[in-house]
């Protein structure tokens, strides 16, 4: 029987741990760690030039770094509950998500296979928040609350936006011979996305300045400056005597 190295799941979240501390606080003996731990990893899924790749990867460590300070400027901008900028590195899920992201983004544009995904799936099971390391994310991204946010592989997000909880960006169809296309929306500059909202399909752009409002189903492009909005009548009424 093949081994499929299932144990490795264990040696991710460590790896995937450190390596968010070591990006805000290098130490020399932990980027020890991080390289051998790495090179085994690639060991063992077979992935050759580990060295090279691992070489190439840390190099980017700085700019990942410039990137999440900007996302955690706009925690503290957008948040009103924020207190800190400490606040949104230390206790906000959002931004360990984010975090963990763009390190495995950084390692799915490498052609490095199966660790971007077992770390995004080790941030996902403590966050609830998934998003594909193949995803493209700009500058200054703000997840607020998070838990239920699904962002699929092939989705383009611009700068400047906001989402929040139970939001989905996702594929109109679930086909494999769909593996190659864009199946995952795009979305522009400076939109903000509220609560269990729905947007599916490759070829829907929502239009930069735009707000989507909560719950709402969108299947097809929106233009930039748009209010989208779901609508359902509410009614509030006294009780009657013996109705609970």
């Amino acid at each position: 029987m093949k081994n499929y190295n299932i144990r490795l799941k264990e040696l991710i979240k460590p790896f995937t741990k450190r390596l968010f501390y070591n990006l805000f606080d290098e130490q020399e003996e932990e980027t020890t760690y991080l390289k051998e731990t790495f090179l085994e990893i690639t060991s063992k899924l077979a992935i050759e030039n580990g060295e090279n790749i691992w070489n190439d990867f840390q190099n980017e460590f700085l700019t990942i770094r410039k990137k999440l300070n900007l996302d955690a400027e706009s925690f503290l901008k957008n948040d009103p509950a924020s207190t800190c900028i400490e606040e949104v590195y230390l206790a906000y899920p959002g931004f360990y998500a984010i975090s963990i992201y763009r390190l495995s983004h950084q390692l799915f544009l490498l052609k490095v296979p199966i660790l971007p995904r077992m770390m995004s799936e080790y941030v996902h099971g403590i966050t609830g928040i998934d998003i594909h390391p193949g995803a493209t994310i700009g500058d200054s991204f703000f997840v607020d609350h998070g838990t239920g946010i699904v962002i699929g592989e092939t989705s383009i997000i611009k700068s400047n936006v906001k989402i929040f909880q139970g939001v989905t960006l996702g594929g109109l169809q679930v086909k494999k011979e769909m593996q190659s296309t864009k199946r995952h929306p795009t979305i522009e500059d400076n939109v903000t996305i509220y609560a269990n909202a729905t947007i599916l399909g490759g070829d829907i752009v929502i239009g930069a300045n735009s707000t989507i409002g909560a719950n709402v189903w969108i299947t097809q492009s929106v233009p930039e400056n748009s209010l989208v909005t779901y609508q359902t009548e509410i009614k509030i009424r006294p009780k009657k005597n013996g109705i609970s």
